[in-house]
């Protein structure tokens, strides 16, 4: 099969995959949303490519936007898009040439640290106290929603895709 035709398969799959999580567990909680995100991308990065995973990790907060399953607030999709892509260019650029308990569990630690803090910084202390157009009570709520279970929803996604990435790969080489 032709490279770029499996590439664009590959990489819709997982964009498709992704936004099908989000609209199934959308009332289920930012644990069980965020936690299926995360497993999506990293695993898109890791067993479909650095650029598969990096173009499911811009789109997928658009997408979610424009489908009414994401966040309300078009101004955090920027910062949304380059937090998915941090988690996959760490996860994926730690694990490229080597694969194993130690340098996976590396990758995952990092990625989801790395994540957590552009969403963190970005949003939290950047972006949130400049938009003039949120009540206080909003701002609160995407503050703690874009805090610490940022990381726990990466470290559980991430650690859940490298569980089952060696299955996903073979069936891909098939």
């Amino acid at each position: 099969m032709d490279k770029k035709i499996q590439w664009t398969t590959r990489t819709a799959l997982f964009l498709a995959v992704l936004i099908i999580f989000q609209f199934i567990s959308r009332n289920m909680g930012q644990f069980v949303t965020g936690s299926l995100v995360n497993l999506v991308l990293v695993m898109s990065g890791v067993t479909a490519g650095m650029a598969s995973g990096l173009a499911v990790a811009v789109l997928s907060p658009f997408f979610a936007f424009f489908l009414g399953i994401g966040p309300a607030f078009p101004q955090l999709l920027p910062l949304i898009a380059l937090g998915n892509a941090a988690i996959v260019l760490v996860t994926v650029f730690i694990t490229d040439k080597k694969s194993g308990v130690l340098t996976d569990t590396i990758a995952i630690l990092c990625g989801a640290a790395v994540k957590f803090l552009v969403l963190f910084v970005g949003i939290v202390k950047l972006l949130l106290p400049f938009l003039p157009a949120l009540k206080p009570q909003q701002v609160k709520v995407l503050s703690v929603a874009f805090s610490w279970p940022q990381l726990v929803t990466a470290l559980i996604g991430a650690a859940a895709a490298f569980l089952i990435a060696p299955a996903v790969k073979k069936a891909l080489r098939k």
